[in-house]
């Protein structure tokens, strides 16, 4: 049975009164055992898979970051704001492909896909190794951008399919669960790689610790060719019953659209269209505008006073905990189905530990602050990105389109992100702290604006709707 006669099979028993094997039960309850089961057989597959992806995909990324401790700036010769550049350009190549490959993502196999570009990206990530100018790197930071480009709004797609909406926030955050921890594991990575292989074979630390983890990317990549499941129709881990029931469980989550496909084009009008996503787009602009200090952690890290190897392990805690933290938010946001007070909660926290940090130089006191920032500015991602994804859903195609738009919005935010931390600014960066807080402030205004456009849509569905249970935006 091919795609198009599944759904037809899953829509025609959804209307049946009188289906013989139970399954159009599932529509008028809410989580009955067979659903269970399945979200629980998706869980083992899918989230394991893509959270192992998602914090190699940050391991390659901020290697840069660490590589700075190990002379690496002097070794390209690098002067200035050079390593800001480095660090931006990136993001110019990962802006530049998002909308292109989620627009392609709809009409291809979605996961063989993305373990191409992964494998691409581990490429490009250990050749990094092999860049012996500053020109050399910019190029290398430009095209690793464009092969990271489809994972992240691709594996968001992935798991729009699978999931319901009030599931979504918590997968989420769970993945977002893997960024965190590369950014903490990254540091102790690089600790080992400096302390005991800077210089081994003639090659410097930072040389070693791109080769290292662009080979272990490169093997999860090829394993992603077999565990990444594509449309419920080709997955060969789900039989046909778990099948039709993925097709049931996402014909019951929709917010009132009719049946049927629309065109790459068509999703690319409708979602340029709404205003609700552009007003999406502002809001993860300003939410990772807000997370600039990524890319700088070290950097600020080494303001602590500590040697390379001691800055490199204070590293890890505040994104253990971050991870923590944006699993529990995600949870929590899924499981009451509310979504303004949870980034309200967590940006505020953020907002405080801005402020502590750019306040004060006192050791003790900027430490405990590099735990709270993180922890609250990351923690409101998988809110942000379960809810547009679930309020935005409807076609599939607007939905890629939607997940592209908005992380293209967002990492803009990193690109002029980077030049908010001038080495000259330093040890205080009070420019970066300051501007990071204003943000997160802008991030919860946005929500706000969001909540009391989805309360008057909500009341425009019930006003038009006879049915005694429908389906409403969550906010």
């Amino acid at each position: 049975m091919d795609t198009k006669q599944l759904d037809n099979a899953v829509v025609s028993e959804m209307r049946s009164t009188k289906a013989s094997d139970g399954l159009s039960d599932l529509t008028r309850s809410k989580m009955n055992p067979k659903e269970r089961a399945l979200v629980r057989k998706l869980d083992c597959y899918i989230m394991p898979t893509i959270c192992i992806m998602y914090f190699l995909n940050y391991v390659d990324r901020n290697a840069i970051a660490q590589a700075r401790l190990n002379h690496f700036e002097s070794d390209l010769n690098m002067e200035g704001n050079e390593f800001n550049t480095a660090v931006s350009i990136l993001f110019v190549g990962y802006v530049l492909m998002q909308v292109p490959s989620n627009m392609l993502i709809t009409r291809i196999k979605p996961g063989v896909y993305m373990a191409g570009c992964m494998f691409l990206w581990a490429v490009v990530s250990a050749c990094t190794a092999a860049v012996r100018s500053y020109g050399g790197l910019v190029a290398s930071r430009f095209f690793l951008g464009i092969a990271e480009a489809p994972f992240y709004p691709g594996a968001t797609y992935i798991m729009a399919i699978y999931y319901t909406h009030s599931e979504m926030a918590a997968r989420v955050g769970l993945m977002y669960c893997g960024q965190l921890l590369a950014t903490g594991f990254t540091g102790l990575i690089s600790a080992g790689v400096f302390a005991g292989m800077d210089g081994l074979r003639g090659l410097s630390g930072w040389q070693w610790l791109f080769i290292i983890e662009g080979a272990l990317t490169g093997f999860v990549a090829i394993l992603g060719f077999w565990l990444l499941p594509n449309s419920p129709a080709d997955t060969y881990w789900l039989t046909e019953e778990e099948r039709k029931l993925v097709q049931v469980r996402s014909e019951r989550d929709r917010l009132g659209d009719v049946l049927g496909e629309a065109t790459a084009w068509e999703g690319l009008k409708q979602a340029f269209k709404d205003k609700r996503t552009w007003l999406f787009c502002f809001m993860q602009m300003f939410h990772l505008s807000a997370c600039s200090f990524n890319a700088f952690f070290p950097t600020v890290a080494k303001t602590l006073g500590y040697n390379t190897t001691v800055t490199l392990l204070l590293t890890c805690p505040p994104f253990v905990l971050a991870g923590i933290g944006s699993t529990v938010v995600g949870w929590s946001s899924g499981r009451l189905n509310e979504r303004t007070w949870h980034i309200t909660a967590t940006l505020s926290i953020a907002i405080i530990g801005f402020v502590i940090a750019a306040s004060t130089l006192n050791t003790a006191a900027r430490y405990v602050a590099c735990f709270i920032f993180p922890v609250g500015a990351f923690s409101a991602n998988s809110v942000i990105v379960g809810w547009l994804s679930a309020t935005l859903s409807q076609p599939e195609e607007k939905r890629a389109v939607v997940l592209a738009i908005t992380n293209v919005f967002g990492h803009i935010g990193y690109i002029y992100g980077a030049y908010l931390w001038p080495d000259s600014d330093g040890p205080r960066y009070g420019i970066g702290f300051g501007a990071s807080a204003g943000f997160a402030l802008l991030s919860i205004c946005c929500a706000w604006v969001m909540r009391s456009l989805l309360v008057q849509e909500n009341k425009k569905i019930r006003a038009s709707s006879t049915s005694a249970h429908v389906n409403l935006y969550s906010y």
